[in-house]
């Protein structure tokens, strides 16, 4: 169940809609009426990287000079 609560309600009581959203609970915090902000736990975060997940998956290709014609095309940007 999503909660909506004002901007001054957010701040009288940010402890206790931290914990509803620890709980898992979605509070959207709205201004003027119009939501502007939304409050998620943690664990509903997109994962951490993990750096050398996709180890193996270079080849040796990919570190040989890229023809003149890409090179031109990215330095026309």
């Amino acid at each position: 169940m999503t909660t909506i609560v004002n901007v001054h309600e957010a701040k009288t009581h940010f402890s206790k809609l931290l914990e509803q959203a620890h709980r898992g609970q979605e509070i959207i915090v709205a201004k003027a009426g119009k939501p502007y902000a939304r409050l998620l736990p943690l664990a509903n975060a997109a994962p951490q990287r993990q750096p050398g997940r996709l180890a193996g998956r270079v080849d040796d290709a990919f570190f040989e000079p890229l023809p003149e014609e890409e090179i031109r095309a990215w330095e026309a940007e």
